[in-house]
């Protein structure tokens, strides 16, 4: 079997333990490439993030497609991933793009603008939205913000911290004020390439189904 056939198996898996079996979810990706990334991009660490997550799409996504940021101080869309275009993505769309800023300072609040924009006011849809957030620290504080302003919509975020960075931003969103529900969740893995398949699938799919439930309960979700 090929790998991600391999990491399709995985995730249903998890799926069905999380009773997570038949939800339909759009799957975002914003992936930090400012300069303390660079190392990751060269080893080839975050392309195989990149198909691990593309695995969770193929199971949550209709077309199976999985959505794509990254950002420094800038950012930039790319075009969906898919089981297709897989394989050398991220040299190709990204490592070999000129369009593509990369490895400056990071500034998540820009990146996470356009995430809001592009799934409430281009794609405006009831279905939720799944998006995975990779990050290896010192994300800014105005991130609150957009945290808060999306808590009303249908947007998940699930940020993950690689490397051994500060994530005090972070660690802090679970006692986030002032959101109409809690629509975010962190873990950090200090080095991921050494976590399992089906460790990542688990800790990523930890929060998102209390908080589907609840977003169902509170209207932002049709039932």
């Amino acid at each position: 079997m090929s790998t991600i056939s391999l990491r399709k198996d995985k995730v249903k898996i998890v799926l069905t333990k999380k009773k997570l079996t038949g939800v339909r979810a759009k799957v975002g990706l914003v992936l930090d490439i400012s300069g303390s990334m660079r190392h990751l991009y060269k080893i080839g660490e975050v392309q195989e993030a990149v198909e691990r997550i593309a695995a969770v799409a193929s199971q949550f996504d209709d077309d199976g497609a999985l959505d794509i940021w990254v950002y420094d101080n800038e950012f930039s869309r790319l075009s969906e991933v898919t089981e297709y275009n897989l394989l050398g993505y991220v040299e190709r769309n990204i490592l070999n793009n000129d369009e593509v800023h990369k490895f400056g300072r990071n500034d998540e609040p820009q990146v996470m603008a356009d995430v809001i924009k592009k799934y409430t006011v281009e794609e405006p849809s009831d279905v939720p939205v799944f998006l995975i957030f990779i990050n290896d620290g010192g994300c800014k504080a105005g991130i609150k913000k957009f945290i808060v302003e999306s808590s009303t919509k249908p947007i998940f975020w699930q940020f993950v911290g690689i490397g051994d960075s500060n994530f005090d931003v972070l660690r802090k969103l679970d006692t986030m004020e002032g959101r109409y529900i809690d629509n975010a969740n962190f873990f950090h893995f200090e080095d991921i390439e050494t976590v399992s398949d089906e460790q990542l699938y688990e800790n990523l799919l930890d929060e998102f189904p209390s908080w589907l439930q609840e977003a169902k309960e509170k209207g932002i979700l049709s039932q």
